[in-house]
């Protein structure tokens, strides 16, 4: 989720897999939810944050813990409301600009997946 000033929403995960690594908000689809359903859910739950689902931005399949496959689509948001704080399965929530997310520990794919989707933080422009 980008902010209007083209940074990104990251949050510090709590649990396995990737404890400890920033990522994008989300978790499972629950029984009757859609994509965007979960998504506003696990927002708010992750980061305090109510938000309007706008479009697919990509999708990546990573390997589960128990053998199985991991289908994972990503959605771009617009933040309607809240007070951004970490919450359920996040230790620490925050907007990354360039310079943040490149010192930033990422969890496994998580650059790359982005650049291959077209939404990394643009660096600031060199105004020297």
């Amino acid at each position: 989720m980008h902010a209007a000033d083209g940074r990104l929403l990251l949050v510090r995960r709590a649990n396995p897999p990737a404890e400890g690594t920033w990522s994008l908000p989300g978790g499972r689809v629950e029984a009757g939810e859609d994509d965007a359903a979960a998504v506003v859910r696990e927002v708010a739950e992750e980061t305090g944050l109510r938000v309007t689902p706008l479009h697919v931005v990509g999708v990546v399949e990573r390997d589960a813990p128990d053998g199985g496959i991991y289908v994972i689509t990503d959605l771009a948001c617009r933040v309607i409301d809240g007070m951004l704080a970490a919450g359920d399965d996040a230790t620490d929530a925050g907007w990354f600009d360039a310079v943040g997310l490149a010192a930033a520990t990422t969890s496994p794919g998580l650059i790359e997946a982005l650049s291959d989707w077209g939404v990394l933080p643009h660096p600031p422009p060199d105004l020297s």
